[in-house]
């Protein structure tokens, strides 16, 4: 064997980034039957995690960590923790990190997301963001000793904040720039009646309120009120976390998310990108999506793992099988997220941009309703609060492009699946 097709082999395939994106693309290789070398890169110094558990049960208490549970070394996998990845230089094929140039065949981009921070509070004590082990773990205190909180944004991630700092006891106000909850996800019809939810919960909503600085003891609002806070919780959104690319050639959006093709290809050859830190073309909805959920991390690493296996095998580098060489798979999932937020499940599916009629089943007063939006008839995406069999049903309508009776569709005792042709 000849010093180059030695390298060759040594190089494999590297991945950046070991949250679920990353980790589930090295498996799906591994049972995808790869055998050439796998390298994790992970900027954490801690075993591979799993991230929703970090704003629930590691927050509380109940669980020491999230960590994923894979056998890395009985995978061939090799890990590379605590290693921060600084710079792409792909004419030499060679990934630059703190701890030297890392050399590679293929390239998948897993970095993730990084949340956004609140301006001039980089160096305030008691400012928190809620997105790493490291984070949740300075977090816990703040709830054990029952603190006055304020969180910064009424989204997602600050609902369910919210959430567990009530459970744990502590006083809770969220401000919020928007006029109600869940602003920039949902519509105001759908996300007005949510503000209740955090009344009932004993959360004080501010809302249509912009936070002007953050002082030691309080947050001072553009209007001038200030709110006693001994933590402030920081969720107002995350961005690709991209920046290493910088200089790279590698094609970006505005919003700094790696452009990927059909098949979670980027614009440098041998390289893909996947989670978090990539958008994709959807042909389903029309549109480029970023989605910045958990089951994208998961479904996502599937199509890059069976790209990058036919690729190998088209290549012919040492590790391909002999099966594995097919034509490019296609990403276009219907997105899917949940959120555990002030005693309620909630959950949705599809995308609801474009269409042109919403149905409700049952009232937003209840315990358990949900939202249906169509577009010229078709079911294109749901959302549903406490009615798990409305999601699983509805999930499969819109995965098939099925139509909806909308007479029955709106009577939440019809199941969705008979109200579908």
């Amino acid at each position: 064997m000849s010093e180059q097709q030695t390298q060759q082999q040594a190089r494999g395939v590297v991945i950046v980034g070991a949250g679920m994106a990353g980790v589930q693309t090295a498996v799906a290789l591994r049972e995808g039957g790869f055998a050439g070398p796998v390298a994790l890169i992970g900027a954490e110094p801690h075993q591979p995690y799993d991230r929703p558990p970090l704003s629930k049960a590691v927050l509380l208490g109940k669980a020491e960590d999230s960590a994923f549970d894979i056998d890395f070394e009985a995978l061939a996998v090799e890990l590379r923790l605590g290693c921060e990845v600084t710079g792409l230089r792909h004419f030499a094929r060679e990934l630059d990190t703190e701890a030297g140039p890392v050399p590679y065949d293929v390239l998948v981009i897993a970095s993730g997301a990084e949340p956004v921070t609140l301006p001039g509070t980089a160096a305030v004590p008691g400012v928190h963001l809620l997105r790493t082990l490291d984070d949740a773990e300075r977090l816990k205190p703040v709830l054990s000793r029952q603190h006055d909180v304020v969180v910064v944004g009424a989204g997602w991630i600050g609902a369910e904040f919210a959430t567990a700092a009530r459970e744990a006891g502590c006083a809770v106000t969220v401000v919020e720039a928007a006029d109600r909850p869940l602003a920039e996800a949902l519509p105001a019809e759908v996300t007005a009646p949510m503000a209740q939810w955090y009344a009932e919960a004993g959360v004080d909503l501010v809302t249509g309120a912009r936070v002007a600085g953050v002082e030691p003891g309080s947050v001072v609002l553009a209007d001038g009120r200030r709110i006693p806070a001994d933590a402030v919780v920081v969720g107002i959104g995350a961005r690709p976390a991209t920046g290493w690319l910088a200089g790279s050639g590698i094609a970006t959006d505005p919003d700094g998310a790696v452009t990927a093709d059909a098949h979670l290809r980027t614009s440098l050859t041998g390289v893909y990108a996947v989670g978090d830190c990539a958008s994709f073309p959807s042909a389903r909805y029309g549109r480029r999506l970023l989605v910045h959920h958990w089951d994208n991390a998961l479904q996502g690493p599937r199509t890059v793992a069976a790209n990058v296996i036919a690729e190998w095998a088209g290549a012919g580098p040492a590790g391909a099988t002999a099966a594995a060489a097919e034509p490019p798979e296609v990403y276009d999932p219907v997105p899917y997220f949940w959120s555990e937020q002030f005693g309620r499940f909630v959950q949705y599916v599809g995308n609801h941009a474009d269409a042109d009629a919403l149905v409700w089943r049952g009232s937003p007063a209840d315990p358990a309703w949900s939202v249906l939006w169509l577009r010229d008839g078709v079911l294109v995406a749901l959302l549903a609060v406490g009615r798990p069999r409305d999601l699983a049903q509805g999930r499969r309508v819109v995965q098939a492009g099925g139509r909806l009776d909308q007479r029955l569709a709106a009577d939440p005792s019809v199941p969705l699946k008979a109200a579908s042709s």
